[in-house]
């Protein structure tokens, strides 16, 4: 744990995302054109409201997300954040309807997102207050924010004040199709500031040009000064510095289900650990055992108690 870290609190604030996932689970390829049989279920998502449960999940004594939802669903999606324990401050958008995602996962348990992004990047600067950071020594970013204009501004607003604050800063890349899009010389420089850079490995790829997820999270950690790389059922990788501090094994899941949440719950392990004073090998080992939990349970949230 850093002496930032120390300093600032014990709870956690994740400015993110609410989203609703229509997870449709297909045991047979997709036939064009006509029907194909599948398991089809509603639950509420978003990385960064995902986050926020996985980390209450794992621990963290105190938990708030900042986002915006569309005033058709904002009820729902604050009863459901808060019966998983988790502070709800939603900003609720009268004019466009909360983001929605369609989450097609095959048999091998890969999900492939059809995305309306809807009132997630409308998300504006009046809706943050910098005493939204008051008791937490931790602000999170999921990284969908930074595509676009009114919600990066929010965004790097949050990241200012908590930098100004001491508290430190960890940004999830979100998306590679996004991220491909935006370019990520741009994506770089809207991170910049953060102490804890958090990619999958496609992410990784994209933000180096080097194809070897290890290489990548070394080079990363040259401009953050933490960084940590997931590699699916291959586990993670951490660096520090310029060179690679270590590498975690993922658990084995004995009936995989559905991978949606699995990053988003490796993320929300890996910050409460860190919060708990865990150092990044073992915080990542946290990352691992939440993220084994995830793939077994449909959508990306954890089971309420």
């Amino acid at each position: 744990m850093t002496d930032a870290e120390q300093a600032a609190g014990s709870g956690l604030l994740v400015v993110g995302d609410v989203v609703t996932d229509v997870v449709a689970l297909h045991g047979s390829p997709l036939a064009h054109g006509t029907d194909t049989p599948a398991r089809i279920r509603s639950v509420p998502g978003g990385a960064g409201a995902n986050v926020a449960c996985w980390a209450v999940r794992s621990g963290c004594p105190e938990v708030a997300l900042l986002a915006r939802a569309g005033a058709e669903s904002a009820d729902w999606h604050r009863d459901a954040l808060e019966r998983a324990g988790v502070r709800a401050l939603l900003a609720v958008d009268e004019k466009v309807a909360t983001a929605t995602v369609i989450s097609l996962v095959d048999a091998t348990t890969e999900r492939t997102f059809l995305t309306d992004s809807g009132a997630v990047l409308r998300l504006a600067t009046e809706d943050f207050a910098p005493s939204m950071l008051d008791g937490m020594g931790r602000l999170h970013l999921s990284g969908y924010l930074l595509f676009a204009a009114t919600s990066r501004a929010t965004a790097r607003l949050a990241l200012r004040t908590a930098r100004e604050r001491g508290v430190p800063v960890s940004v999830d890349p979100a998306s590679a199709g996004f991220l491909a899009q935006l370019g990520a010389k741009r994506f770089l420089q809207f991170a910049e500031g953060a102490e804890l850079l958090m990619p999958n490995a496609d992410e990784a790829r994209l933000l180096t040009g080097l194809p070897e997820p290890a290489e990548a999270a070394a080079e990363l950690s040259r401009a953050f000064p933490r960084v940590v790389v997931t590699l699916g059922d291959r586990g993670a990788v951490v660096a520090a510095g310029g060179v690679v501090t270590g590498r975690v094994r993922a658990r084995p899941v004995r009936d995989p289900v559905d991978s949606t949440g699995a990053g988003d719950a490796f993320t929300g392990g890996f910050l409460a650990a860190l919060l708990a004073g865990a150092d990044d090998r073992a915080a990542a080992a946290e990352g691992c055992r939440a993220g084994a939990e995830a793939v077994a349970t449909v959508g990306g949230r954890p089971p309420l108690p």
